[in-house]
């Protein structure tokens, strides 16, 4: 396993998507800084979403523009769908893009509209003309482990989209447990498979904890050469297009169990809790953090 681990903080694209109590804008704000002081390595603001559909995400656009000229080291990226996101995301000053297709044609029906294939052929596109300008992208393959609708996906068929990826020379991959029902050696096999398929991608997790195997599943992704992990602050989130709407593995959790071995003790995990305990005190809930409920571990 690589001790160069880097965290993308999703909580405020996943982990906000599917409440229906919108977090105001500036609190927002106040979370972000916290989370730059932090020491995270990348920040999803939000994502471009028709403000109807998700108005949780209808302030992406003025995060973004609020950070426009701030100077820090952590990359603020945000999640497009489409060519019209794209366009708004480069009129904000979105760092990295982030976008990807559903391994089930059903999800993606639900998701974007469009098949599989046909959304991907849109995607590549659009990543595409956006490496071109110099621009950060990252692909994702959503569902890979499985879909709430269809249940089992082929893994040849992921492996397939990520070769298509490949050979159209983008190499920032991500596969996304959607609905929660990654195994540990389901997700060894399909990193493994995806750096068979060329050793130099850089490959993310993003695990949700439907049947409590989030963690696990991000050690297994490690081992096998996935550098990025994406995770939300008190394990919010969930995909509202899915059937069941899961949490994604905590930061909190995730940074405190590499910390056990020496690995990113750099970030700052109070941080990071204390916002999960306003989270906590906004949705009137408790949140799915082991650490805010049981404590850290300080040796």
């Amino acid at each position: 396993m690589t001790k160069n681990i880097k965290i993308h903080e999703v909580g405020l694209r996943d982990g906000l998507q599917n409440e229906s109590k919108i977090v105001p804008t500036e609190k927002k704000i106040e979370w972000i800084d916290k989370i730059i002081k932090s020491n995270v390595d990348i920040i999803q603001l939000g994502s471009f979403v028709h403000p109807v559909k998700m108005p949780q995400m209808a302030d992406t656009d003025a995060l973004f523009e609020h950070y426009k000229n701030s100077k820090h080291n952590t990359i603020l990226s945000g999640l497009i769908l489409n060519e019209k996101g794209m366009e708004r995301g480069l009129n904000c000053g979105v760092e990295m893009f982030c976008m990807g297709v559903s391994a089930s044609n059903t999800h993606s029906k639900k998701n974007t509209g469009m098949e599989t294939m046909e959304a991907l052929e849109r995607i590549i596109k659009i990543a595409q003309e956006l490496q071109s300008i110099g621009k950060k992208v990252q692909v994702s393959v959503q569902s890979a482990f499985g879909c709430g609708f269809e249940g089992k996906i082929e893994e040849k068929f992921v492996l397939e989209i990520a070769k298509k990826y490949i050979d159209n020379g983008i190499m920032n991959i991500s596969l996304a447990d959607t609905s929660g029902h990654a195994y540990p050696e389901q997700v060894q096999r399909l990193f493994a498979g995806i750096k068979s398929i060329n050793e130099d991608t850089t490959l993310t997790a993003h695990f949700h904890n439907t049947y409590g195997l989030g963690l696990t599943n991000c050690y297994y992704a490690m081992k096998e050469g996935a550098e990025y992990l994406e995770t939300a602050f008190g394990g919010l989130g969930g995909c509202p297009f899915t059937k069941l709407a899961a949490g994604n593995v905590s930061t909190e959790d995730l940074v405190h169990s590499l910390n056990r071995n020496n690995i990113r003790r750099d970030i700052n995990i109070d941080i990071i809790a204390e916002i999960t305990k306003e989270a906590e005190e906004i949705f009137e809930r408790k949140m799915q953090s082991y650490v805010v409920s049981a404590g850290q571990l300080k040796y």
